[in-house]
């Protein structure tokens, strides 16, 4: 019996690949559309996120808090920050208080110094005089701030205001934009926008001092207040809360250096407040 053989067939021939342009080219441009839709994505959401946080800081203050304080008659002292860098302006879709951190490619596309916008100088001379002994004793009569720009607002001797920089900068924010900052709970404006000048609102029997670094006349804080009024004269302090530059002394009745060394205006406000509190003997 013959042993049966395979016979041979043909090979099926693989299938060859047809190779499309046109369908290479249409996924192509489907990858960029979803890649460019995803980046437009994103960047609505940075832009969302952005106006979120800037509507925070304003929504988050509602209200100041009101500190008590010893009501005091007699004479007192008021404060004026002059130049303060507090200045705001549209960064995207959002209006924000300019600082040299945050909006350094914002101030420099728009040909400014970013070492000129430092509104955390004005931070922390506002806080100095108001978490002072001088101020809960109930001597600190008003707080004048008056900004490069030329806008004067007063804040009350009994707000309380944030202690940190970004809340300070939505409150400001909020300020210069609705010209009023309320009490909690309450109607009463302790910030608010005011007309200039400044003079206007200081009592007839004060004598207005304005400190500098480039004053001719250099004073020991202590003995210049000890014996520069009597207990019936309130005292005007002028200090400059800028970084570079010196204050307006038009209507200043004397222009005095505290020390041989530039000094913060914080520093400044520091050591007229604890003068004052041991010539009023204040504990």
């Amino acid at each position: 019996m013959v042993r049966p053989y395979k016979v041979k067939g043909f090979k099926r021939k693989k299938r060859e690949e047809v190779y499309d342009e046109d369908e290479e080219l249409k996924e192509e441009a489907e990858d960029d559309e979803r890649e460019t839709a995803a980046a437009e994505a994103g960047a609505e959401g940075e832009e969302e996120e952005d106006k979120r946080r800037a509507e925070e800081a304003v929504d988050e203050l509602p209200g100041i808090p009101i500190v008590p304080t010893n009501a005091h008659s007699g004479a007192g002292v008021i404060v004026i920050l002059e130049r303060a860098s507090l200045e705001v302006a549209k960064v995207g879709k959002t209006y924000q208080l300019l600082n040299s951190d945050d909006h350094v490619n914002f101030l420099l596309k728009h040909g400014k110094d970013p070492k000129n916008y430092r509104p955390d100088i004005a931070f922390q001379a506002i806080l100095t005089i108001l978490d002072s002994r001088l101020n809960k004793a109930g001597r600190l009569r008003a707080l004048y701030v008056k900004t490069e720009k030329g806008v004067l607002f007063e804040i009350k001797p009994y707000a309380r205001l944030p202690r940190t920089f970004k809340r300070f900068s939505g409150l400001i924010l909020q300020l210069l934009q609705k010209l009023t900052v309320n009490a909690s709970g309450k109607r009463e404006k302790l910030l608010r926008v005011v007309k200039n000048p400044v003079t206007r609102y200081l009592p007839l029997n004060s004598r207005k001092i304005g400190l500098s670094h480039s004053a001719e006349r250099m004073v020991k804080i202590q003995d210049y207040v000890n014996n520069a009024t009597n207990n019936d004269v309130n005292l005007v302090f002028v200090v400059g809360a800028m970084a570079h530059g010196k204050i307006n002394t038009e209507y200043t009745d004397d222009f005095i250096s505290v020390s041989g060394y530039p000094l913060s205006a914080a520093y400044c406000l520091g050591m007229i407040c604890n003068a004052l509190e041991q010539k009023w003997n204040i504990l």
